[in-house]
C-alpha cells in the first residue's frame, strides 16, 4: 500500500502529467470528421438488429479494426462513451485537465480507479478510447515483442498496419527548450546513440512520433473511422455492454458460441444487437473492460463465477488473471528559468531494462500570500514545473482483476501487485540511477537555483532522488515508496491462457479478444502504436481469413 504521503505526490505526478498533454498552439477551426455520419446515441438503436460483426469498445484496437472490417461487412462498433470531437476539454489545452479529471458522470471521457495497491488510474471512456486521453506519444514495438507475444504474426502486414496508422494520426514533434534539454542530457547520460526522429523501437535516444498535430489538435484511433465504408458500418456511443450472448451449438468444435450481444443506453433500455451467419464478436474494450465482460458472460473460472451466482457458460480458469501494468517512477522539479507545456516527445531507451522521458508544464495557481493582492492586479501567475520519469520494461510483476459487481458500469477491483517480482525493483532501481545521470549532466544546469556561496540545486515538488544513488536498498525503496503509473496496463485475457493466437477464446465460438488484454508484455516505450496497427492488422487478416474459406 502506497504511504500517504507519496499519496499526496502521486496526485501531484498525476496532473503534471496530465497537464503534459498539453500542446502548445491553439487549436484552429477544424471541419466536422466524416465518421460522424454514421455515429448515433444508443437511445436511438432499435431494439433488435443483425450485424456480420459486432466489435465491443471504440477504443485504441476497435475503431481500427471495425473500420478494416467494414471493408465488405456490415459492422456494428459499439461505445460506452461519447465522442470526442466538439469538446474543447479534450481537444485544447485550455480545458483538458478539466476533462480528465471530471468523471462522475455518464459521459465523462474517462472512468477513473485506484487499484488495490493504493495507486490512482484511468481508462478512457470516449470514442478513441484511451489514445483519446492521452499523452500522444507514438512509436513501434520492440521487435522482440513480435517474437515473444505468443501471437501468429505476418510482419510484412505488421508493417504495413503501422504505415497505414501512421499516415493518418502521426507527426513529427517540434522540440522546444525542455524536451531539447532532455535529448541532450540522456545522451550525457550515456544512452547512444542519437537516432533522431524515428518512430521505430531503437537502442539509444530518439525523438519520437506524436498524435498531435502542429496546430496543436489532438488525432487519436477515433480517427481512423474516417477511413470506413460508411455503408457497412455504424458506430452507437453511450452503448453500455452488459454481457455477450451465448448459446449452445452442434456444428462447430466449441459447445457454445456467441450469438450477440446485450447493451443499455444511457436512458436504462435495452437492446440487442445479433450476428448473421459467420459472423463473429469481438471484444476490444481493454485490459479492465475485456477481462470483465467475459467473467460477467458467464466466462471464466467456474467457483468464481458461481459465488456471484452468474451462470457458468465455460469454465476457462485465467480470465481475470496475468494483468501487468508498467510501473514509473521519477521526479519532478520547479525549473529556475520558464518552461512551455510539452508533451513526451523524446525517450531515451536503454539496454538497462528501462526507458527514459519527460514532460514539461505551466500551472496557473494562487499563492496564500498573493491571494491578498488578488484585487490589485489581474496578471495571471504561474508555476512551472519539469518531470522526468523511468518505466520498466515488461514488468514480471503479475497482478489480477476481480468483480466489484455484477454491473458492467462499476470498476472491476485490480491489483498489480507492482515490485512482487525482483527483477521489476533492479530494473527501476537502474533507471532510477539514470535519472541521477542526467540530473547531473551539464544540460540540466540551467534549470537549477543558484544558492549561497554559488551552490546550483534544484527544487523539487515531492521527493528527490536518495542521496547515495549507489546504495541499492535506498533505491529500491525509493521505487516502492513512489511508484505510480504510467497508464500501460495490459493482460488479464492472456494470450495461451485465455485466447489462441489468433485471438479466439479458448472454448467458445464466434468470439474474440483483441486488443491490449491479451499481451503478457508491454510492447515497449508506449502501447498505443502497437494497439492501433493490431486493430488493422486483426481486420485485414480476418478479410484474408474468410476470403480463404468462403
Amino acid at each position: 500500500m502506497v504511504k500517504p504521503i507519496f499519496f499526496y505526490h502521486q496526485c501531484i505526478a498525476f496532473l503534471l502529467i496530465v497537464c503534459a498533454t498539453f500542446s502548445h498552439g491553439r487549436l484552429h477551426s477544424q471541419p466536422e470528421p466524416s465518421y460522424l455520419k454514421f455515429v448515433i446515441n444508443a437511445t436511438e438503436f432499435p431494439s433488435e438488429d443483425y450485424y456480420d460483426y459486432i466489435v465491443v469498445g471504440g477504443g485504441t484496437a476497435g475503431c481500427p479494426l471495425a473500420t478494416s472490417l467494414s471493408e465488405s461487412h456490415r459492422v456494428l462498433l459499439l461505445e460506452r462513451g461519447g465522442v470526442a470531437h466538439g469538446n474543447s476539454n479534450l481537444m485544447t489545452q485550455e480545458g483538458f485537465l478539466t476533462a480528465l479529471t471530471e468523471v462522475d458522470t455518464f459521459d465523462s471521457p474517462a472512468q477513473a480507479f485506484t487499484s488495490e495497491d493504493g495507486v490512482p488510474n484511468a481508462r478512457g471512456r470516449i470514442l478513441g478510447g484511451s489514445s483519446a486521453i492521452n499523452a500522444g506519444f507514438y512509436s513501434r514495438a520492440n521487435p522482440d515483442f513480435f517474437r515473444k507475444s505468443g501471437l501468429n504474426w505476418d510482419l510484412r502486414l505488421v508493417n504495413q498496419s503501422y504505415d497505414w496508422v501512421e499516415k493518418a494520426v502521426v507527426f513529427r514533434p517540434d522540440l522546444r527548450n525542455w524536451q531539447s534539454a532532455i535529448r541532450d542530457g540522456l545522451l550525457e547520460a550515456g544512452i547512444n546513440p542519437y537516432n533522431g526522429y524515428s518512430l521505430d523501437h531503437l537502442l539509444g535516444t530518439k525523438i519520437g512520433g506524436s498524435t498531435f498535430d502542429v496546430t496543436g489538435k489532438r488525432h487519436s484511433a477515433a480517427d481512423l473511422l474516417n477511413y470506413a465504408n460508411p455503408a457497412n458500418i455504424k458506430v452507437v456511443a453511450y452503448a453500455s455492454v452488459e454481457r455477450v450472448l451465448l448459446a449452445s451449438t452442434s456444428y462447430s468444435k466449441s459447445k457454445i458460441t456467441a450469438i450477440g450481444v446485450v447493451f443499455r443506453d444511457h436512458k436504462g433500455q435495452y437492446h440487442h444487437a445479433m450476428l448473421h451467419e459467420k459472423g463473429e464478436v469481438i471484444l476490444s474494450a481493454g485490459a479492465i473492460g475485456s477481462p470483465q465482460l467475459l467473467l460477467l458472460s458467464g466466462i471464466g473460472p467456474r467457483p468464481y463465477l458461481s459465488s456471484w451466482g452468474i451462470p457458468v457458460a465455460y469454465h476457462l480458469p485465467n480470465v481475470g488473471r496475468y494483468l501487468y501494468d508498467n510501473p514509473r517512477n521519477g521526479i519532478s522539479f520547479v525549473p529556475s528559468i520558464p518552461l512551455e507545456h510539452s508533451l513526451i516527445q523524446v525517450v531515451g531507451i536503454t539496454d538497462l531494462g528501462t526507458y527514459l522521458e519527460a514532460a514539461s508544464t505551466v500551472i496557473p495557481f494562487t499563492s496564500p500570500a498573493r491571494s491578498v493582492f488578488i484585487r490589485q492586479t489581474s496578471a495571471p501567475l504561474y508555476l512551472t514545473v519539469a518531470t522526468l520519469m523511468e518505466k520498466i520494461v515488461g514488468p514480471l510483476s503479475i497482478g489480477s482483476l476481480r468483480l466489484a459487481s455484477t454491473d458492467v458500469r462499476v470498476n472491476p477491483i485490480v491489483r498489480f501487485n507492482y515490485f512482487s517480482h525482483p527483477l521489476d525493483v533492479e530494473r527501476c532501481v537502474n533507471g532510477t540511477r539514470k535519472i541521477g545521470d542526467v540530473l547531473r549532466s551539464r544540460s540540466m544546469e540551467d534549470f537549477m537555483f543558484r544558492e549561497w556561496f554559488g551552490a546550483r540545486r534544484f527544487r523539487f515538488v515531492g521527493p528527490a532522488l536518495p542521496a547515495d544513488q549507489n546504495d541499492f536498498v535506498e533505491m529500491a525503496d525509493f521505487c516502492r515508496r513512489t511508484v505510480s503509473t504510467i497508464w500501460h496496463y495490459h493482460g488479464g485475457c492472456v494470450v495461451g491462457k485465455v485466447v489462441d493466437g489468433d485471438y479466439h477464446v479458448y472454448g467458445v465460438g464466434a468470439l474474440r479478444v483483441v486488443d491490449g488484454s491479451v499481451f503478457s508484455v508491454s510492447p515497449g516505450t508506449n502501447p498505443q502504436a502497437t494497439v492501433m496497427m493490431m486493430g488493422r492488422y486483426v481486420g485485414l487478416k480476418m478479410l484474408r481469413d474468410r476470403m480463404t474459406y468462403k
